[in-house]
């Protein structure tokens, strides 16, 4: 018989108390992963769809699939993996960084407390660094990306934290960019239905943007959810 609750991790962190959960879900039919800071919920292996999508729309505006294997994409935030995964499954990839702020979601990658991630941690096309991905990327750029993607607020406008907030407005844009290959791509995921006023933030600093509503099937209530993918590149 499954398991119907398991806390597999617990941390106290600068940014509060983290913890890994796994549930058997009735509805699903499967083992759920969750992921909660504090009160406030975070991610679920549930619901992945968007997350892969954010890795592979972006690397989708790159070039051809017969190109050089020889791309380069920073990846911020790692979560349960699912980006990070979608982004190696791409055989171009030839160097993939994940820069994670959170220790203890390292570890569990470390540790293969993760099923669906088993191996992620040990590819050798992959780094996995502790750090701020939002101070990194307001420092000089030593290395240039073929793709940025960005998946830790659950929008520009739902920040985890104050200090992100900046990241979203069009300096913060410009000094992420800087860190873009000639042609390179950002790619951000968003909890949020498409945002007019983000869209209008991307077109001061991008001279293409767009943003694509991911539409999945949600089994909790029966019907559909979505998220939001936003893609830019050429900068201004």
């Amino acid at each position: 018989m499954p398991v119907r609750f398991e806390e597999l991790d617990f941390q106290v962190t600068p940014m509060g108390e983290i913890s890994l959960r796994r549930r058997y879900d009735p509805a699903a039919k499967q083992d759920v992963y969750e992921v909660r800071l504090g009160d406030e919920y975070l991610m679920s292996s549930l619901f992945t769809v968007a997350e892969r999508e954010l890795a592979t729309l972006a690397l989708a505006m790159l070039p051809a699939a017969d190109a050089p294997a020889d791309l380069r994409v920073l990846v911020g935030g790692l979560g349960l993996g699912y980006t990070a995964l979608a982004a190696l499954a791409d055989p171009r990839v030839a160097d993939l960084t994940v820069i994670e702020f959170s220790e203890p979601v390292l570890d569990w990658h470390r540790r293969e407390l993760l099923p669906d991630a088993a191996g992620l941690a040990t590819d050798p096309r992959c780094r996995l660094v502790q750090g701020d991905f939002f101070r990194r990327i307001r420092g000089e750029p030593q290395v240039r990306y073929d793709a940025i993607l960005l998946d830790i607020d659950h929008s520009p406008q739902h920040v985890l934290h104050p200090s992100h907030a900046a990241f979203y407005d069009a300096d913060g844009l410009r000094a992420m960019a800087r860190h873009l290959t000639d042609g390179g791509v950002f790619a951000l995921w968003s909890d949020d239905p498409p945002e007019a006023a983000f869209r209008s933030m991307l077109g001061r600093v991008f001279a293409e943007h767009s943003a694509h509503p991911v539409a999945f099937p949600n089994p909790i209530t029966g019907g559909t959810s979505s998220n939001t993918v936003y893609l830019a590149r050429g900068v201004r």
